[in-house]
């Protein structure tokens, strides 16, 4: 159906109603009622209630100026130079991923600033916009992230505040092994040969303009470990912070701004919560059909070994989320994915690290790569020319993964030390 053009919230619903319907064949109109029934069963998880809600916190903190005044507060601190900016851009992206759980909202967000920054101190736009696209690809391992409320929905055993720790250091390994081959790539080029003539922005009053900017992470984060609200509360506290600062504090959302938020966030949420509850369609037909297990045991018993089947697992993955967003892919594979990492005894935590690694290394690999389209968008140049820069950002990253897998306690040790 994907291969025909049928979109992508439609196809696992179409196609576990049509395979619902031929294993119940003979009381085929009585075996469709668990059509609707695992509609309203996909959505029906109280963990889902803050997908909406971090959606929105996205789009409140994209038009309210907080990326503005992180960058700035960043130049403040590394300086001006030839490889700055684009450190500044992984950084503040991946503070913001303390914030919002979307990739693209966050490509959006750090790109409307940066890209323009970085082509007025003389880096390529084609440089800027595989810089930003790569740096955003780290929101979906720093918490908060959607992908790992999306994956908790689906694993047993694996608790969203226990997901959330485990992201959040390989999270920073992946934003760190992201500056390494900016830094160097841009200072072998010579890019940004103008960025040292531009004003380097006062410390104190930058830090100043920031700090509610920097608080935001800390009341999300430090709320949920203090107990004071459940990572859905959190995302809800986040939503009227969001505001206050926009409304209140910068003045950069006005009341005719709410509108236009809520029915940006409105609509995306809502696409998907609807990929949600099809998959949910799709993964009771797998189980309907009895697809699971015999498909599960052919990838065991293939003679490749454990690591031989993780290998061939991070292939596939990587080369669908080139295709498909996080969440689709976690709807889509990971029922198939589940007895496989019960067969080898997989720590359910560590695999969903491991399966978001996978797919944030998607979202910016090249033809079709959902953050690099929104960064090429706002740079105006086409996809194929971002290939060059970056290759080098996604083979830093592959190292990030592979020390994940060596070294389980890199995703383990902070959720178990907090307790989760």
């Amino acid at each position: 159906m994907l291969m025909l053009g049928v979109p992508i919230g439609a196809a696992p619903g179409l196609a576990g109603a049509v395979c619902i319907a031929i294993a119940n064949s003979e009381v085929q109109w009585f075996g469709l009622l668990a059509v609707p029934q695992n509609f309203y069963a996909g959505l029906g998880k109280y963990p889902l209630l803050a997908v909406p809600m971090f959606v929105l916190v996205g789009s409140i903190f994209d038009r309210s100026g907080v990326a503005l005044r992180l960058v700035n507060f960043a130049v403040a601190i590394v300086g001006r130079g030839p490889g700055m900016l684009p450190l500044v851009a992984i950084a503040v992206a991946m503070f913001l991923g303390g914030i919002s759980g979307s990739g693209p909202a966050n490509a959006a967000a750090v790109g409307a600033v940066m890209i323009a920054a970085m082509s007025r101190a003389g880096y390529p736009p084609s440089f800027s916009a595989s810089v930003v696209g790569a740096a955003a690809a780290t929101d979906i391992l720093i918490p908060p992230s959607v992908a790992f409320i999306i994956y908790s929905v689906l694993v047993p055993g694996a608790s969203v505040p226990a997901l959330f720790a485990a992201g959040m250091i390989p999270g920073i390994m992946a934003g760190l092994a992201l500056m390494i081959p900016a830094v160097w790539m841009a200072r072998r080029h010579k890019m940004g040969q103008l960025e040292a003539s531009l004003p380097r922005p006062a410390f104190w009053r930058s830090l100043r303009e920031a700090s509610w900017g920097l608080a935001a992470p800390v009341l999300i984060l430090g709320g949920m470990r203090a107990g004071w609200f459940t990572p859905t509360e959190a995302a809800v506290v986040a939503v009227f912070y969001g505001l206050f600062v926009g409304m209140v504090i910068y003045r950069t959302i006005k009341v005719r701004d709410l509108f236009v938020i809520l029915r940006e966030s409105g609509e995306l949420s809502a696409v998907i919560l609807l990929v949600v509850a099809l998959a949910g369609i799709f993964a009771y037909s797998l189980a309907t059909l009895g697809v699971i297990d015999p498909v599960a045991r052919a990838i065991t018993n293939s003679g490749l070994g454990e690591y031989g089947v993780l290998s061939l697992l991070i292939l596939l993955l990587v080369t669908v989320g080139m295709f498909l967003d996080g969440v689709s892919i976690f709807l889509i594979f990971v029922p198939l994915l589940l007895p496989i990492m019960q067969h080898y005894q997989w720590d359910p935590v560590w695999f969903g690290v491991i399966l978001t690694l996978k797919v944030a290394l998607g979202q910016f690999t090249p033809p079709l790569a959902v953050n690099l389209m929104v960064s090429c968008r706002i740079a105006k140049v086409p996809m194929e020319s971002t290939i060059r820069w970056v290759g080098w950002m996604l083979v830093s990253m592959a190292l990030v993964m592979v020390l994940v897998i060596a070294f389980p306690e890199l995703a383990l040790w902070l959720p178990r030390t907090l307790g989760y």
